[in-house]
């Protein structure tokens, strides 16, 4: 049976080990979704493929065992989880229409940690929704706190929740909890004034540590969400390295934009001649220097006025 791979693999379905057989791979963005959809992944591994389902790194699911000849009878079993997930689609019954872009994770987030200053599966949601499909390989994945449970720092955009602390003064008891917190369990930005607790704004990194730890709910979250913004960690055999922070205290629709103009970017900077046809973002930047990156980048961009756009950034890590 004569393969147009180029084309399998654009449909999310992978090039296996196993001659005739294929394996679907299945977006999940966010990490999040009703257990109803579980059977039907349970349905079609036991119809097309061989019974089994591999989670993946990426919180997606991947079906393998499935004759390529199974192919289309398997995009119209999809089309459920496709629109109960309403992932973007291009053709009705024609599966995922790219495999670009991956699976965009996320923590918990709020619906039901307490650390998270956020809810992830939401503005993951919103993500895919402005970025898929895309055939560019990018990697994002958001995280609800400093703790970083998702290791936002190994992917091309790494969002991490913020909150600014707000302190009701007339609250406030002088018990010092909050001032202990953030020396034992975060960065030690407040201290002890006059029996009050003082916020370094320069040193506080939003962890809400002083939120959590307050008997009297002196200190609250700010209603106004806040992230910190790292750019281009990355693994793989070629100079890994961890993601450096690029903005402090950013907003949803200037996080969105940044990524929506990278794509502009890497479409004008991109080696064609790359093996099979996909660059990581971090190795165009080398190339062209981070100035013409934030260039593109920032593009009709208006920050929240307390955001810190960090310049110029250094990249540390294993050099071969």
């Amino acid at each position: 049976m004569d393969i147009n791979t180029k084309a399998l693999k654009k449909n999310a379905f992978r090039i296996t080990k196993e001659r005739g057989l294929t394996a679907s791979r299945i977006r999940v963005p966010g990490g999040h979704l009703d257990a109803k959809y579980l059977g039907e992944i349970q349905r079609i591994a036991e119809t097309f493929g061989n019974g089994t389902v591999h989670i993946t790194s990426r919180q997606g699911f991947e079906i393998p065992g499935i004759p390529f000849e199974k192919i289309p009878e398997v995009n119209k079993a999809l089309q459920g989880l496709i629109d109960g997930l309403e992932i973007n689609q291009e053709e009705l019954n024609g599966g995922y229409p790219a495999s670009g872009t991956r699976n965009i994770t996320a923590c918990i987030g709020n619906r039901v940690c307490p650390f998270a200053c956020y809810d992830t599966t939401s503005f993951a949601k919103k993500i895919e929704k402005a970025v898929f499909p895309n055939d560019l390989h990018f990697k994002i994945a958001l995280t609800g706190c400093p703790n970083d449970c998702v290791k936002v720092r190994m992917h091309d955009f790494g969002i991490m929740g913020m909150t600014l602390p707000q302190l009701e003064t007339d609250r406030c008891v002088s018990c010092g909890a909050c001032v202990k917190a953030c020396k034992k369990k975060s960065v030690e930005a407040l201290k002890s004034v006059n029996y009050r607790p003082q916020r370094d704004e320069r040193r506080c990194i939003g962890c809400g540590e002083c939120v959590l730890n307050c008997p009297n709910a002196a200190w609250t979250r700010s209603k106004t969400k806040y992230y910190r913004l790292t750019l281009f960690g990355r693994t793989g055999k070629k100079n890994p390295r961890l993601g450096e922070d690029f903005i402090k205290w950013a907003d949803e629709d200037s996080i969105i934009k940044i990524i929506l103009n990278t794509y502009d970017y890497v479409k004008e900077y991109i080696d064609p001649s790359a093996p099979g046809g996909k660059e990581h973002i971090g190795y165009i930047v080398d190339r062209t220097g981070f100035e013409e990156f934030k260039r593109w980048a920032l593009r009709d961009v208006t920050l929240p006025e307390i955001a810190e756009v960090m310049t110029p950034m250094y990249w540390k890590g294993i050099k071969y």
